[in-house]
């Protein structure tokens, strides 16, 4: 019995972040669906199926839990930010989807695939558009100027992923650059408007940053292993998109530089090329199982998660900081 109690608390989650902040993300919830509203019926529409589909809502999680580890328990500012948070991560999963010409989205048809290119651009620019009039209405000149930079970085990662894809050349550095634009830098942006929300310092303003970028490069990390190794129930994705796009990942990047000459003519067929032949993802899988690649880049996220867990030394222990904790653990044992 001790030992199925020990197994259970071994497999971290969400739950425990997801209830401490459960009422103000109903709050927050609300904020998005009276922000998309408009009198053109399709946009609505489309945002409402992007929302319905769910998600684990991390970002939004991560201001109302940083604003509430630093001491703020009440008022609208908080849930009105973490909203915006969420915005701008819509805003992008829909422009991202239309660049990656993805199909699916968390395991149900995208939004591009559903309604098309032009109308999934248009109201992903609509929801960037509610984002800004959100963060006018805080009031808040320095959350303004955080989740503006954040929007600017992410928009630059995507251009430099452009840059890399289908470049077997690609370093490890160049890869990390575009994960920490495209990804990180929401999640440090919407963990350190949690502090500026609570009037903290400084310092507690730039922990909390880098526990997000911490944290989103963990989270991108595996959710790149998880598209060598995952099925695609769990990955709410096709299996295998990111080698039949050409994207550059870690996985790859440590197969490529390890591999043989004719291994290596063998990537650059497939991800340069796009000159696939039947069984490639097959094959590409086995030799990223030969060189160890998925454990070596879920080692790379562990050492980020520990840097993220690091970064909330300067904290007042209790339930907040452990489930904050408890999120970075989670983000780095998603089954593989």
């Amino acid at each position: 019995m001790n030992n199925t109690a020990t197994q259970k608390k071994a497999q971290p989650g969400l739950e425990t972040l997801t209830h401490l902040v459960d009422a103000d993300m109903k709050r927050v919830n609300q904020v998005i669906i009276d922000n998309m509203h408009s009198d053109v019926p399709l946009i609505p529409q489309l945002a409402s199926h992007l929302v319905a589909a769910g998600g684990k809502r991390m970002r939004p999680m991560l201001t109302l839990a940083s604003a509430r580890l630093c001491g703020y328990h009440d008022g609208n500012l908080a849930v009105d930010m973490a909203a915006c948070v969420e915005f701008i991560h819509t805003a992008t999963l829909l422009h991202d989807d239309v660049v990656d010409e993805s199909n699916l989205r968390r395991g149900q048809a995208s939004a591009n695939a559903l309604f098309g290119n032009e109308a999934s651009v248009l109201v992903g620019d609509f929801l960037f558009a509610r984002a800004f009039v959100l963060m006018v209405k805080g009031g808040s000149l320095r959350v303004l100027d955080i989740l503006a930079q954040a929007s600017a970085v992410i928009a630059e990662g995507e251009v430099l992923q452009l840059s890399t894809a289908n470049d077997t050349a690609t370093t490890e550095q160049s890869y990390l650059d575009v994960i920490t634009a495209k990804t990180a830098a929401l999640f440090g942006a919407a963990s350190q408007i949690g502090a500026v929300i609570a009037g903290r310092a400084p310092e507690d303003e730039m922990a909390l940053r880098h526990y997000g970028l911490h944290l989103g490069t963990a989270f991108q990390l595996i959710d790149d292993v998880l598209d060598y190794s995952a099925h695609q129930a769990t990955l709410g994705k096709t299996v295998g998109d990111d080698f039949r796009d050409g994207k550059i990942t870690l996985p790859v990047i440590i197969a490529f530089a390890k591999g043989t000459e004719e291994e290596k003519i063998f990537w650059r067929r497939c991800l340069e090329d796009q000159n696939f032949e039947e069984g490639d993802l097959d094959r590409a899988q086995i030799l990223i199982r030969k060189y160890n690649a998925l454990e070596a880049a879920m080692d790379r996220a562990r050492e980020y998660g520990q840097k993220a867990i690091d970064d909330l030394a300067r904290f007042e222990d209790g339930p907040i900081k452990d489930a904050m904790i408890e999120a970075v653990e989670f983000c780095i044992s998603r089954p593989y």
